[in-house]
């Protein structure tokens, strides 16, 4: 493991470890999101206790620092005898486990996202359009989160990257881990379920 290696991995931590959702909370709104609505840090709780507008510079937020770890492993920490896919897992890790959060963070999905956007931004389209259907089906977004990283799995079949589709595979095995609470909620038929834009203009017509 050379030296490079090493500081890439800690540059893309300490990137996935901005807790986004937090210090957006705090200074602004005065409140700790952890407290409220799932205690989670990432961007779904965050529109849920802070609004749509906060919600949205917190997803931008969470997907950017994934981006930004994967383009440095392409880029500055690039080693040409691994995937650069290695460094930038470092910041799933560190939303999952924030240094400047107590360790307790987010669920992964949007610094993941953020990753494939900017390793092979095709595989996130595809993504995209499922995790869109599947949120106007479901109106769960745990639940689409976690059907959408696994169909992903197979999608990535599709660039011929093993390293990728690896990848794909243990992370969406984390994230389904780390959606443990919200699937035992869905089987209760209790998970907490967002409305669409067209909800509002059937209820307005009625």
């Amino acid at each position: 493991m050379s030296f490079t290696f090493i500081i890439g991995a800690a540059v893309a931590y300490l990137l996935g470890s901005i807790p986004s959702g937090l210090w957006i909370g705090q200074t602004f709104f005065q409140k700790d999101i952890r407290e409220f609505g799932s205690g989670n840090l990432g961007s779904t709780n965050a529109f849920r206790v802070l609004g749509a507008k906060a919600g949205s510079v917190v997803l931008f937020c969470d997907v950017f620092k994934g981006s930004l770890a994967t383009i440095l492993a392409m880029t500055i920490f690039k080693q040409p005898s691994i995937s650069p896919l290695w460094i930038a897992s470092f910041a799933v890790i560190g939303h999952t486990f924030p240094l400047f959060a107590s360790f307790k963070g987010g669920k992964a999905v949007a610094t993941f996202a953020g990753m494939i956007l900017a390793y092979q931004p095709l595989l996130l389209l595809y993504g995209l359009i499922i995790f869109l259907i599947l949120l106007a089906i479901t109106r769960m977004v745990s639940l689409t989160a976690m059907v959408t990283i696994s169909l992903g799995v197979l999608l990535s079949l599709l660039f011929n990257d093993w390293v990728l589709t690896a990848f794909a595979l243990a992370i969406d095995i984390f994230i389904i881990y780390r959606h443990r609470a919200n699937i035992q909620r869905i089987l209760n038929g209790t998970e907490n379920k967002v409305p669409m834009p067209w909800d509002k203009k059937n209820k307005d017509t009625k």
